[in-house]
């Protein structure tokens, strides 16, 4: 399985930069992974349906209106990806004003990660963390219990 993480717009926090590549690199660890800065939905969506793949991306979106899931239950999610075959998960974190419904119609699940709003720059850090978190979880490495 391979992992995509998309965001809508330029990045332009200098720490943010930092950030998200710490953690792309962390999560290459355990899963080949790309990270797509993108203009708009539109480009989100061209993304899906130009894959060279067999099948295209799992589109998993990040929308307030989504669904939460723990750290144990995005392993699992993670995890069951994996047995399956699923060839590509494309994680995407949307602009300012969310997804329209045409982009949360062509997902196969939309995600959020709490009731408070974050920031787009934020939210990718945290969806970074949190699925480096996921896969150490899967591993059995201490990272999760603070050992």
């Amino acid at each position: 399985m391979k992992l995509k993480v998309a965001w809508i717009g330029k990045t332009k926090e200098p720490a943010i930069h930092s950030l998200t590549a710490e953690y792309l690199k962390r999560l290459s660890r355990y899963v080949p992974i790309e990270s797509l800065e993108l203009a708009s939905e539109a480009a989100l969506l061209k993304q899906i349906e130009k894959s060279s793949s067999r099948t295209p991306p799992l589109l998993v979106l990040l929308d307030f209106r989504g669904r939460q899931l723990s750290s144990e239950d995005l392993a699992e999610f993670l995890e069951h990806h994996q047995t399956r075959g699923t060839q590509t998960l494309l994680f995407a974190i949307g602009p300012a004003d969310g997804f329209s419904d045409t982009a949360r119609q062509a997902a196969s699940i939309c995600l959020s990660l709490g009731k408070m709003t974050l920031a787009h720059e934020l939210a990718r850090v945290v969806l970074l963390e949190q699925l480096y978190r996921a896969f150490t979880i899967l591993k059995g490495h201490p990272y999760h219990t603070g050992h």
